[in-house]
């Protein structure tokens, strides 16, 4: 199964990179956007399995997004994404309703899966 994935970050390189990384390793983006609110409403209207999601955005935070994007009636999997440390952000993750974090140097598709996958 191919999985629908949403890119959410302010920053259009790694929207673009992320994107080639994910369709090169058989994901389907059906979109990129830029905001918390871009994200919700891009995630009510296409319905996408995965959404990538940067924490830190310019209208909302990630962890806020992905509270909404939980009441969604079929709501997405989640996975944090940032450029800080996982430890920079206390337990604001596990209590969070998302599959898991990796920080953005970290991101390969192995690691994408395992959570994704493995969750």
């Amino acid at each position: 199964m191919t999985r629908r994935v949403l890119v959410v970050d302010d920053h259009p390189s790694f929207r673009r990179l992320v994107s080639r990384l994910l369709t090169n390793g058989g994901y389907d983006v059906v979109a990129q956007v830029s905001t918390g609110r871009a994200a919700y409403e891009a995630s009510a209207r296409l319905d996408p399995d995965l959404v990538l999601l940067d924490i830190v955005l310019p209208d909302e935070d990630g962890f806020t997004l992905s509270v909404r994007l939980a009441g969604l009636p079929r709501p997405p999997i989640v996975v944090l994404v940032s450029s800080r440390a996982r430890e920079d952000f206390g337990g604001m993750i596990e209590s969070s309703p998302v599959r898991g974090f990796l920080g953005k140097a970290d991101l390969t598709l192995a690691r994408l899966s395992g959570l994704v996958d493995g969750g």
